[in-house]
């Protein structure tokens, strides 16, 4: 059977009846990817409010009304959003005024004195990136003393985000297999496992295993499970069917800007290819709708409410934890495509 539990996808965020109109697509050629804003990936100055806004996947965390931009812009005040992707901050007089620090830019975090216009000497946060092969450097300064929030959130969020890469990155000949089986990442979900599939990168034909989640397709060897690929769909450029000299088979294309790849998987017989092909095409589309990255993050009005607090409010709350695979609370995730990040 082709069709999938359409309800497993409301816990993406909320993206059903969109999941519904993919789900009944019939098999395209080839699914050509749309382009996409990476926001962790970049340092930009001066965004239009489409792009400064969330992007899909993206959630606000958390929301510092009074943060002056200490060494851009010293003596203005505005307001900082940390999302799970990137910094934010913007001038509260022009919302037009505002950059944009994805945190896989990011090389360093450092709390150090600076003068600040609006608080005189001060402790500050100091961030180093490194985007395009230019480095920066900005200070961001809390003008509400004595509270080390902007540091404490930054800082989780920052270590939650390096620790879940594999939920944005490819990975070749990883750890990924115990004993045949996948190891999952927290909120990651099987839909489709599929055995007897031979990779034909380089054209050498190894059989194998191929799994289809909601995060990512990996393949991994029959004889050697060391011998394996985790490829996320947010890295997915194309999926479609290409004739080989080995016949026709399912091909996957990947972005430049990360291990760039054209990787061809052979299915016998030619009706389960198309079937698996129609799957991963559909799995792709739903999942760069609203993308998981894979950052996780727990309040205090979250532990003490059942979860109803919005994901960007104005008011004062503590992260309490932030965490990437390596730690996992289930019942206590932020949603992600339900919240929207909007310039006031």
């Amino acid at each position: 059977s082709l069709s999938l539990s359409l309800p497993r996808f409301a816990s993406w965020g909320g993206w059903s009846r969109e999941a519904a109109g993919i789900m009944s697509q019939q098999l395209l050629p080839t699914f050509t990817a749309p382009g996409m804003f990476l926001a962790d990936l970049d340092v930009r100055f001066d965004l239009p409010s489409s792009i400064i806004n969330c992007v899909a996947g993206e959630h606000c965390i958390d929301t510092l009304e009074e943060v002056e931009d200490s060494k851009g812009n010293n003596g203005e005040r505005g307001k900082l959003m940390v999302t799970n992707l990137r910094l934010i901050w913007l001038w509260r007089k022009r919302a037009s005024l505002n950059l944009s620090v994805g945190f896989k830019t990011i090389n360093s975090l450092s709390i150090r004195n600076t003068d600040s216009k609006l608080r005189g000497r001060t402790h500050a946060l100091y961030v180093i990136a490194v985007s395009g092969g230019r480095r920066y450097q900005f200070i961001f300064t809390n003008l509400v003393p004595n509270t080390p929030r902007l540091f404490t959130t930054v800082q989780a969020v920052k270590r939650a985000y390096d620790t879940s890469w594999l939920y944005r990155e490819i990975k070749l000949r990883g750890a990924l297999v115990e004993e045949g089986d996948l190891k999952l990442l927290p909120s990651e979900e099987i839909y489709e496992t599929v055995h007897g599939v031979a990779n034909l990168h380089r054209d050498e034909g190894h059989m194998g295993t191929m799994v289809l989640t909601n995060v990512r397709l990996v393949w991994f060897g029959h004889m050697n499970e060391s011998y394996n690929a985790s490829i996320p769909y947010i890295q997915v450029t194309s999926v479609g069917l290409k004739p080989s000299k080995f016949g026709e088979v399912l091909s996957v294309g990947t972005r430049k800007d990360s291990v760039k790849m054209q990787i061809g998987f052979r299915i016998e017989p030619l009706e389960k290819l198309k079937a698996v092909t129609l799957r991963a095409q559909r799995l792709l589309q739903v999942a760069l709708a609203c993308p998981l990255y894979g950052v996780f993050t727990t309040t205090e009005a979250q532990v003490t409410s059942a979860g109803n607090t919005r994901a960007c409010a104005n008011e004062p709350h503590n992260l309490v934890s932030a965490h990437g695979v390596a730690a996992f609370t289930p019942s206590l995730l932020l949603p992600g495509c339900s919240r929207s990040l909007r310039i006031s």
